[in-house]
Order: structure tokens, then C-alpha cells, then sequence
């Protein structure tokens, strides 16, 4: 059973089609990380607009998988752009956004043979 994720809403809208399953958790684990480092780019640059759009990108993925503590800190950071917040305030909501990143990658790629 999955600790760091929750694919329930992708079998529900998918009918438990297992092709779409594999290619949501394919997305996932390929574009989500990349995804996060220009957050964090934007983040460290305080490039506002590079941060949000990032965030914005990755938020339904985060919804979808069940991770929903990570959802809501993906809510915090697009927030935090929007005030145009200092960085400090948002580093250790980025760190535990990329800590449930980095383990649900790890489990999903074990769980699915990746």
C-alpha cells in the first residue's frame, strides 16, 4: 500500500484504465521534479512570475496523487508569489514540498518497477 501517495481520484476519472494510470504516474516522476527545481529557482531569484507558474503547473499533480499536505503547501508558495514574499518565509514550506516529492518518486518508482 502507498504512504506517500494515493492514486484513487486517477483510477476513478480513468475508469481504471491502467494505461492512463501509467502515464499519470509517468508524469509524475519525470516532470514534477524538474518542475520543482524551477520553483525553487524562482524562489531563490525572487522571480515571482518563474515561481508561480511553476507551482501552478504542479498543483493538480500533487491533487490527483493524494498528496494532499504537499497540495496545500504548493497553495502556500503560489500565495507567497503573489505577495511577493521574502524568501525566508517560504524556504522550509519549499523543503517540505520537495521532501513528499522525493519520497512518493522513490515509491512510486519501486511500487512500479520504473
Amino acid at each position: 500500500m502507498a504512504i506517500h501517495y494515493n492514486l484513487a481520484k486517477v483510477y476513478e476519472i480513468s475508469d481504471n484504465d491502467s494505461e492512463f494510470v501509467q502515464d499519470i504516474i509517468n508524469l509524475f516522476v519525470t516532470e514534477v521534479p524538474a518542475d520543482l527545481k524551477n520553483v525553487k529557482k524562482g524562489i531563490k531569484e525572487k522571480d515571482y512570475k518563474l515561481a508561480y507558474g511553476f507551482a501552478h503547473k504542479i498543483k493538480p499533480t500533487l491533487d490527483l496523487l493524494g498528496m494532499t499536505v504537499a497540495f496545500e503547501e504548493i497553495l502556500l508558495v503560489e500565495d507567497w508569489t503573489k505577495r511577493e514574499g521574502k524568501k525566508k518565509e517560504i524556504k522550509d514550506t519549499y523543503k517540505s514540498i520537495a521532501d513528499k516529492v522525493e519520497k512518493a518518486v522513490r515509491e512510486i518508482k519501486k511500487d512500479f518497477n520504473l
